[in-house]
């Protein structure tokens, strides 16, 4: 068992009978009354995320999770294909279980699948990832006293904010965690 003060992101807990991992959390104390923690929870299963209210020093659950090294083959109707880099076992995965991380998955990339009790759970991605812009309006010089920024659509779906010297064909850093642009690969 730990308790709120060993929470961090990205921890996996068993919580009510469901595997949900920490997206967020926030200590708060308030000038009365006790501290509590605030928490944005995933759920593994469902892909759903809900806000949570602890008050300090509440007990939690860990859950271990086993990893396995995993390559990222293709994408077919919603149904995202891996193949085990040990084994070379084949092995698919439904959008709703991957959630955002469909949009950093790289055909032909290394990636760390999570499972539980054999059961696939989730990927862990690297924190940035280089993909290239499919579709982006072209800057107009002069449109902002400082660095503008545009939308632009990625070869993965991905729209993110770019500033405006970003054309098509670019290939840009997207840190996974944000979806922020880090900057363009030369």
């Amino acid at each position: 068992m730990i308790d709120t003060g060993d929470l961090r992101k990205g921890l996996t807990l068993e919580m009510n009978g469901e595997l949900v991992r920490v997206v967020d959390f926030q200590h708060v104390k308030q000038g009365r009354g006790s501290a509590f923690v605030r928490l944005s929870l995933r759920n593994l299963r469902t892909g759903a995320i809900t806000q949570q209210t602890f008050q300090a020093g509440s007990k939690f659950t860990p859950v271990r999770l086993e990893r396995q090294r995993v390559q990222y083959l293709y994408n077919d109707e919603g149904q995202y294909h891996f193949m085990d880099v040990d084994t070379f076992e084949q092995f698919a995965l439904d959008k709703e279980t991957l959630g955002d991380a469909v949009y950093y998955l790289i055909e032909n990339e290394t990636i760390d699948l999570l499972t539980h009790n054999g059961q696939p759970i989730d990927v862990e991605l690297p924190v940035t990832v280089n993909l290239r812009v499919e579709q982006t309006e072209p800057g107009v010089r002069g449109d902002t006293a400082s660095g503008g920024s545009k939308p632009a659509r990625l070869e993965t779906g991905l729209t993110i904010n770019v500033p405006l010297f970003i054309n098509e064909g670019d290939v840009v850093t997207v840190d996974t965690r944000t979806g922020e642009y880090l900057g363009r690969v030369n």
